[in-house]
């Protein structure tokens, strides 16, 4: 699994996180996505890498624009009733 950053530009309120996300699940396989206009970034959970030019044509043409990407490993947090001592 990759986590993959995106610096968005433009991004102004809770409408501009909603129609990034929707053009990101409309164009790639994705397991989640989640934007942030405070943060001008959008966080994206896939199996496998997305291209990255095919990613930035998709958001330029919304109207946004990318700034930057990084992608990392991704890992899954755990979660467990039992406190570690």
């Amino acid at each position: 699994m990759l986590k993959i950053i995106l610096g968005i530009d433009g991004m102004a309120c809770g409408m501009c996180e909603t129609h990034i996300n929707n053009v990101i699940r409309k164009s790639f396989p994705v397991k989640k996505v989640a934007s942030s206009h405070r943060k001008g970034e959008t966080v994206i959970i896939a199996e496998h890498e997305i291209d990255e030019y095919k990613l930035r044509e998709a958001i330029n043409q919304t109207g946004y624009r990318v700034t930057g990407i990084k992608t990392e490993p991704y890992e899954r947090k755990s979660f467990s009733i039992f406190k570690r001592s």
